[in-house]
């Protein structure tokens, strides 16, 4: 068995950055940016006014100033004059300054009697002017990698970009294995039990960006797994659930072996998750998860979700440890490296009694997964430890 961070960084070897692709940008949210942008204008692209009022010059911005308003400010629609001693222009938020005006005094310090205005409160020092380019100049980029969230998009539309430069999705192929599985919208048999693993990574993977393909169940026959990887030779990386442990009906390994599997290693000093195969098959990456729905869906968050980041162009890293206060005391770990369901309260954390992997119930309440190293010793409440946030 190999460790937790040496199965992670033979991982990473399998998989490449993927290419870069230009997608109109209302189609860009969600995606990763691939390289940096650059913003085509200005923003704003001119001095504009952040209130409704009546924009002057500053050195006459005084209390009972008196002015001659000569024209109106929209948004869209400047006034095409210039501004001059003892004169106004009315101005709404968002407008152009025009002219020979760099103060706007807001309208509720105004009165205005025909086409003349007098300040009727003191108009502080604030100009109410937004400056050209206060926001971003020409030129100013925004750097990638990075997940275009939707902030990002409107700025990128303010930058006047649309088309947006991002990495390809990840075609992700997920195969689960087993004459016990049906699909939820299938019959079981008395001896059988509903496939749950697949639907589970697949809105994992699926939220983190890839393009996920669900092939049908593969039986615990040798021509039916054949039929799902040849189904699967597309894909930047496969995903095989179940059928990699040891006993005399899990015949993943065999039979990717024999369909030209380059072996990684298989199995890892984990819990859960110890049967853990990874390899090359093609010009695929395939990952063999265990079939217990814990095991497989924890497996997920600590190597696949990973993997898509460095797919996508992120630096090779593993999951970002948190920290916080155990709630109760743990007994001593053992020889494998430990990921325990547990909720979080606050600044605690609490560990669920039972670790059973294939307690998915527990797993559905879990927000988090506690990290417990090879070996640790016993903790008591009050110690802080490591987690992975779900």
């Amino acid at each position: 068995m190999i460790t937790v961070d040496d199965a992670r960084a033979l991982l990473f070897d399998l998989v490449p950055v993927l290419p870069v692709e230009r997608v109109p940008l209302g189609r860009a949210a969600g995606r990763v940016l691939a390289g940096p942008v650059a913003a085509r204008r200005d923003q704003p692209p001119f001095d504009a006014s952040s209130m409704d009022g009546y924009a002057v010059k500053s050195a006459e911005a005084e209390l009972h100033g008196m002015f001659r308003v000569i024209g109106e400010s929209a948004a869209g629609h400047g006034f095409p004059g210039k501004v001059g001693a003892g004169q106004a222009v009315r101005i709404f938020t968002g407008a152009p300054m025009p002219e020979g005006a760099d103060f706007v005094v807001i309208q509720e310090d105004i009165t205005r009697r025909g086409d003349v205005i007098t300040i009727t409160d003191t108009p502080g020092h604030k100009t109410n002017v937004r400056p050209r380019g206060g926001d971003f100049r020409a030129g100013d980029s925004i750097d990638a990698p990075r997940l275009l969230r939707p902030a990002d998009i409107a700025l990128l539309a303010a930058m006047h970009v649309a088309q947006v430069p991002v990495r390809r999705r990840p075609v992700v192929a997920l195969i689960s294995t087993g004459d016990e599985l049906v699909m939820p919208d299938d019959t079981p048999g008395a001896d059988q039990i509903t496939v749950s693993n697949t639907f589970g990574l697949a809105a994992m993977l699926g939220d983190a960006g890839a393009e996920v393909r669900i092939l049908p169940i593969a039986r615990d026959r040798t021509e039916s797994l054949e039929t799902a990887l040849n189904l699967a030779q597309d894909a930047d990386l496969i995903v095989t659930i179940g059928g990699a442990s040891v006993g005399d009906h899990d015949l993943v390994g065999q039979v990717a072996q024999g369909a030209g599997l380059e072996r990684s290693f298989y199995k890892i000093a984990m819990r859960p998750g110890k049967p853990l195969m990874a390899g090359r098959l093609g010009g695929s990456a395939l990952v063999g998860l265990p079939g217990n729905p814990v095991s497989a869906m924890v497996c997920g968050h600590i190597f696949i979700l990973p993997m898509l980041r460095v797919m996508a162009g992120f630096p090779p890293e593993a999951p970002i440890l948190r920290r916080a206060t155990l709630s109760e005391d743990l007994a001593e770990n053992g020889p494998r490296e430990h990921y325990m369901r547990a909720v979080r309260d606050g600044e605690t954390i609490h560990a669920f009694n039972d670790q059973d992997s294939a307690m998915l119930g527990l797993l559905s309440r879990a927000d988090a997964l506690i990290r417990r190293p090879a070996n640790d010793p016993a903790r008591t409440r009050g110690e802080i430890v490591d987690y992975v946030a779900l």
